[in-house]
Parts: C-alpha cells; sequence; structure tokens
C-alpha cells in the first residue's frame, strides 16, 4: 500500500469518528501534512479519493467536508421500521424517503412491522448484530409501555441514530422525533365544525398509537374553548386488530358498534383517518344515514381513501412530500454531523363534499 492509500484509509477512520461526535471539517492541507507526515501531494491525492467517492465535498476557500457517506455500502443504508410498506400512506411516504436519501447516496431497507411489539424485537435483534449509523423508526403501538426500550438503548449505546416517525415511545421522549402536529389537527377539525355550526361532535380514534389519543386530546380542547363538550359516551375507539380485521376480512362489526351506540344525537364526526371514515362512510349508508345531509364527516390524511367513496371527504394534509422530506434530511444532517431538532409538521384543511352546515 503506497502512502496515500494508507493516508486515504486513516482519513476514513478519522472521519467515521468524528462524524459520531458532530465534526465534519477537516483540517486544512498543511496540517495534514504535518499530523501524518506526508507530501501536499500525498494529501492532495487522498482527498481526492475522498471526493471522487463522495465521502468529502471541498469548498473553496473553506476546506474540506465530510458528506456524511462512508465507502462501504452497507454502512450507507438506511433500515426503516414501520406499520407497513403496502398499505394506506406508506408507499407515498416511503419513496419520498427513498428518493430524498439516494439523490446524497444513501439506501433504505424496509422493515415492515405490522404494528406488532414481537416483530419489531425480531427486527431489533437482528439490526443489533451489526448496528446500522441511523434508523428510521415508527413505534409499535407506541401509545402503550414498550418491552422494546432495551434494544434501542443498546442501538444507542453501539452509535445508532434513532430517529423516529409520526410516534415516539414514552420512555424516549428525549428522541428526534418528526411527526403530524397531531393536538393542533384535531383542534382545527374541531374549529371548522364549529363554524359549520355542529355543536354535538362525535369522535373515533386509534387507541395503541400515540396519534390517536393525541388528536382526540385536541377536539376535545377545542370544543372545551369554545364552550361546548366532547361527551365520552360520543367517543369511540379502535385498535390495531380492528384495522386488521377490516382489511383482511372486511369485519365492520367494531364500526357498527360505533353507530348504533356512540353516535345518536350527533351532527358530526372526526375520524381518525381516511381510512377509518372511508368504512365508515359505507357503514353510514348501510344505516341509512346520508352524508353531509344528516352527518357531517371529516378525518386526517388526504389519501387516495378520501377520494374513493362516493362523497369525498374533507380531511386535513400536509403540502405534498413534507413529511418523507422532513425525515430524510434530518437523517441526512445527523449522518454528517449537523444538530438536528424534532419536528411537527402543520396541518392543512382540504374541503371536500362530506361536511356541511349543521341542520336542525
Amino acid at each position: 500500500m503506497n502512502k496515500y492509500e494508507m493516508l486515504t484509509k486513516q482519513l476514513i477512520e478519522r472521519i467515521s469518528r468524528n462524524l459520531q461526535e458532530g465534526i465534519t471539517a477537516l483540517p486544512t492541507e498543511a496540517e495534514l501534512c504535518t499530523q501524518y507526515q506526508v507530501s501536499r501531494q500525498t494529501v492532495r491525492t487522498a482527498l481526492s479519493t475522498l471526493r471522487n467517492q463522495g465521502i468529502i465535498t471541498s469548498r473553496q476557500g473553506s476546506g474540506s467536508y465530510a458528506t456524511g457517506l462512508l465507502p462501504f455500502p452497507s454502512r450507507n443504508i438506511i433500515p426503516v421500521l414501520v406499520a407497513s410498506g403496502q398499505e394506506y400512506i406508506y408507499p407515498s411516504l416511503l419513496g419520498d424517503i427513498q428518493s430524498t436519501l439516494a439523490s446524497q447516496g444513501y439506501q433504505i431497507q424496509i422493515y415492515p412491522t405490522e404494528n406488532d411489539v414481537s416483530t419489531e424485537r425480531k427486527y431489533l435483534l437482528s439490526l443489533l448484530q451489526d448496528p446500522p449509523r441511523g434508523m428510521i423508526i415508527e413505534g409499535s403501538k407506541s401509545a402503550l409501555p414498550s418491552p422494546n426500550l432495551d434494544l434501542y438503548e443498546k442501538l444507542k449505546r453501539g452509535g445508532t441514530f434513532l430517529l423516529f416517525l409520526h410516534n415516539c415511545y414514552n420512555g424516549m421522549t428525549d428522541e428526534i422525533c418528526i411527526k403530524d402536529d397531531n393536538y393542533y389537527g384535531g383542534y382545527l377539525l374541531a374549529e371548522y365544525l364549529v363554524e359549520l355550526g355542529h355543536t354535538r361532535i362525535a369522535g373515533l380514534f386509534k387507541s395503541d398509537d400515540k396519534q390517536g389519543p393525541e388528536r382526540y386530546l385536541g377536539v376535545a380542547s377545542c370544543l372545551r374553548d369554545l364552550g361546548h363538550e366532547l361527551k365520552d359516551r360520543h367517543v369511540g375507539w379502535f385498535d390495531t386488530l380492528d384495522i386488521e380485521a377490516l382489511r383482511k376480512r372486511q369485519d365492520t362489526r367494531f364500526l357498527t358498534r360505533f353507530i348504533q351506540e356512540r353516535l345518536p344525537g350527533c351532527s358530526a364526526i372526526i375520524c381518525y383517518n381516511d381510512e377509518a371514515a372511508y368504512w365508515l362512510m359505507k357503514e353510514l349508508s348501510y344505516a341509512d344515514i346520508q352524508v353531509p345531509r344528516d352527518l357531517s364527516v371529516v378525518c386526517f390524511d388526504n389519501s387516495y381513501l378520501s377520494d374513493l367513496s362516493k362523497i369525498r371527504i374533507t380531511t386535513l394534509t400536509h403540502r405534498p412530500h413534507e413529511m418523507g422530506r422532513s425525515v430524510a434530511e434530518c437523517m441526512m444532517q445527523k449522518l454528517r454531523g449537523i444538530p438536528v431538532v424534532s419536528q411537527e409538521i402543520p396541518w392543512e384543511i382540504v374541503q371536500k363534499e362530506s361536511a356541511g352546515p349543521y341542520r336542525s
């Protein structure tokens, strides 16, 4: 191995250590010559090699900086643990994350947990065999205490940066998380319905992911602030098993019970997401409840399902690609040693046909 190859290897090791400490800048050429006892030509050749590999970038008059990439392909793969790689919002979200990371030389590897704690643990144990530099995690049943925090702590001690998506476990609230502003979203929908004249509002929320209680709290807080109330008897909860039964067998019993037991006396309902709203509207039609004449329906996410029913559903949305790009950019910054902070992505209302003025 000649001098420049040896220096290149030493600089790669140095960059890898520095990135873990948040250091991206390399010493000047003159400093490298002194520190490694080599000629300026050797330093320049080594730096040129690192630039060609995408490991550093040089700025005129400023010096050389690490890009965050390393010369080992497996070290530039980001595992992504999500509830599903195929259902609902995930294809577009994962596509945005993949394309943004790929533009900078990174790839993702998807681990679909199906929101199952045991499956999540199996994947974490596998990843501990060769801890990645960074991971993107949508926690499984994040509203519940997680028995997998021990493995996340081991990954952290091994140098893995944990970036949570959509939610973060109660025992890890100091970790970086990119999520929806669920409280504000619930508040916004409730305020919108009150402006339409609705005061007797029902809610249907998911119980085992943190997004559900957060959205519930936003709705309840808004109605309280406006002098109304989200009554317990008008609030329904469902969980992951209910959704699985709905998807696999079109088992809508939890929706039927909700309509029969929770909905009477209400003129509007706020649903946890488009999927719940889509299936609820089918059940409402079977019960001869017309939307929006008899009941206004609003929800979260603005997925394709909000446009699939006969009456398009008023829903909340983000700016196009905002969530996926924010997640990917946060990960890239961290891998480059740049400090990052948690973000809550704001919602906007997309008004469609499912919500209308209150009719006495």
